[in-house]
C-alpha cells in the first residue's frame, strides 16, 4: 500500500528507532492539527509503532517489526533491536578473527 505520507512515516519511524521515546515526546514532535497530515495516526494503525505501557513508568513508544520490516523495503536501515549485541549487527564474514 502506498501512501503520500510513507515518507513522512519513514521519517517518525527512523526517529523512534534512535532510541527510546515517550509518548509526551513523540506526540510533542509529531502532533499536528492538520486532517490530513496523520503521520503518527497512520503509523500506528499500520501497526508500524506501538505503545509500550509498564507500571509505574511513563508510557513508550517502540518500533514493531512491521515498522523494521518497512524502513528496510524503503531502503532505509532500522536501528538495532533493543538489547542486541553489536557482533550480532555485523557482516558474518567480519566474525573471524585474524
Amino acid at each position: 500500500m502506498r501512501n503520500d505520507l510513507d515518507p513522512l512515516i519513514l521519517d517518525l519511524l527512523e526517529w523512534i528507532g534512535r532510541e527510546p521515546r515517550s509518548y509526551a515526546e513523540v506526540i510533542e514532535a509529531w502532533r499536528t492539527s492538520c486532517p490530513r497530515l496523520t503521520v503518527w495516526e497512520d503509523a500506528i494503525d499500520r501497526g508500524f509503532a506501538a505503545r509500550e505501557h509498564a507500571q509505574g513508568r511513563e508510557v513508550t513508544i517502540r518500533l514493531t517489526e512491521a515498522g523494521r520490516d518497512f524502513l528496510r523495503a524503503h531502503g532505509r536501515t532500522p536501528d538495532p533491536k533493543p538489547n542486541e549485541p553489536a557482533i550480532a549487527r555485523l557482516d558474518p564474514a567480519m566474525h573471524r578473527l585474524w
